[in-house]
This record gives C-alpha cells, structure tokens and sequence, in this order.
C-alpha cells in the first residue's frame, strides 16, 4: 500500500483498510494536534487513489471495512468521494463500513442533499472532533467554528443517518472554573448534536504544537489524573441524551470507562467516583501506559 506520511485513524478502525484519499488536513491550525504538522494539505489525484484500491483487492482479496484518511475526506468534491466510495463496494463484495475525519467547516460545505446521497452510497460513518462545547474555548484553539457551527454539522450529519463519533478532549480548558465550563458546555452540546457515540481522549502536549510550547512556558496548567477524571463525572452528570454510547478506552484517558448512557449512568458515576474519594494512583492508567 502506498502512503505519505505518518497515517492516522480512530482506534475502533483498526481493522479496517486504510485509504489515503488527502494529504494532511484542511484545516491544520488546532493548537493542540500535532498529527498532521509534517505535511501540506492536498487532495490526491482520482487516479492514484483507485490504483490503491486495485492494490488492496490484490492484496487483501475481499474487505468488510474501510477508513478514509487523512484529516478530513469528506472535503472532496463531492461526486469525488462517491465515486471513491462506489468503487470500494463494487470492489469488495464484502464491504460493509466506510468511515472517515469529518471536519465541521468541510461538513457545512454540504447540503443535506449530499450526505444523504453518501449515505445511500455506503458513507456509513463519521468521526468529527467536537473537542468542546465552549465557544470561546472553541475559538481559542482554533478549531475553525464556533458552538453553533460545530452543532449545525454534527446535527447535519446525523440527520443524513450517517453514524456520528463526537470526540471530545478531557482537559483541553486547563485548571480552575475553566475546567468546569468546558466539561457543561461539551455535556450541552452533546446533549444536542445526539450523537450515537461520545469518544473522549485526554488532551497530551505534543511537541511542537502551540499547546506545547504554552505548558513549556507556564501559559497552560494541565490536569493532574484526578482532576482530569472528576471533569469526566461532570460530563456524565450533565449529559441527558439517550442511548449515547461512551467510549473512554483511548489510551490516553487515565481511567478506561465505557457504557451507554443513560443505562449505564448510575454505575459510571459510581465508578469515578470510587477513583476519587480513594485517591488510589494503582486504581488509574500510570503515564508510562498512555500515548496517543
């Protein structure tokens, strides 16, 4: 298979076959990722991306699922990427999944005519890094939208049926009130936006990001392990959406949790707060076990 760079994808794609359809991300100014900083962004050429197609059906005979890379497929042109997406199924008669980044401005670029002509083609899942409910957070690390805007795509998407991860980053405001604030408002706009999944990740300092270098200087507090799991309860606590499905296995989290809410609520808030009130370091992930 043939790639530029170093490849991402969400850890419930992993086995599923990597297609590099861009170069980096559109957007690329986050100040806390550091995934796609060694490239420029570009969109591959149509006939690059059906070679590896053909190569994947040499190599791997038939697929069930398939995620689209880089940072944010769905940015194509929109005959582009069902093109892209019809040649898969008709490739592999087993193809079942083909997910992909999503990023807010790239999904507002299209009508609802066109995720839901995705949906009917096999577009069947999207992963779109919401990181917060806080506007001014929002704003602040440059995610390129505010709180209506990162609603509006996330609600666009789900009305197209497309099946939504809302990623969202534990400890991305930093100590204090600000912690508290961006745990409600990323409960409110999750509450809204109802996605079928809720992926949370712990924000990590990535050398070389702007985020980075604001620990370095003192301009930013991280969380310690407690701090970061109560923000977690918070969210819980605040998050009355049903059938939300809460994936906390990410290796950067400090405490692994998973469970639907609201089945599981009760006894995921009991499972913090066995953490907190023990203040036991053995009950949690050490740092030396988390990465990104």
């Amino acid at each position: 298979m043939r790639y530029e760079g170093n490849i991402f994808r969400p850890f419930s794609e992993a086995n599923s076959y990597l297609l590099q359809c861009t170069i980096g991300c559109s957007n690329n100014q986050c100040t806390f990722c550091g995934m796609y900083k060694d490239k420029k962004y570009r969109v591959r050429q149509i006939p690059e991306i059906m070679e590896d197609i053909a190569m994947a059906k040499d190599s791997y005979g038939d697929l069930e699922k398939v995620f689209l890379c880089d940072g944010d497929a769905i940015v194509l042109e929109t005959d582009t990427l069902l093109a892209i997406v019809k040649k898969l199924y008709s490739t592999f008669p087993s193809l079942r999944h083909v997910g992909s980044y999503v990023g807010p401005q790239s999904t507002l670029s299209k009508s609802m005519e066109e995720l839901k002509a995705l949906r009917a083609a096999g577009f069947t899942k999207a992963y779109i890094g919401v990181e917060t409910g806080d506007d001014d957070l929002l704003k602040k690390v440059k995610k390129g939208v505010g709180y209506e805007q990162m609603l509006q795509a996330g609600r666009n998407l789900v009305a197209a049926d497309i099946n939504l991860s809302a990623m969202v980053l534990l400890g991305l405001a930093g100590r204090g009130e600000a912690s508290r604030k961006h745990a409600l408002a990323t409960a409110k706009i999750c509450n809204e936006m109802k996605p079928q999944y809720l992926a949370a990740l712990t924000v990590t300092p990535v050398p070389g990001t702007v985020l980075y270098k604001q620990v370095q200087k003192g301009e930013f507090e991280l969380l310690d392990p407690f701090e970061t799991i109560e923000e977690m309860k918070q969210i819980f606590e605040n998050i009355t959406a049903d059938n939300l499905k809460f994936v906390g296995t990410h290796a950067s989290n400090y405490l692994p949790i998973t469970g639907t809410l609201q089945k599981d609520k009760e006894k995921m808030i009991k499972t913090v707060d066995d953490v907190l009130k023990s203040r036991d370091e053995r009950l949690i992930r050490p740092d030396n076990m988390r990465g990104l």
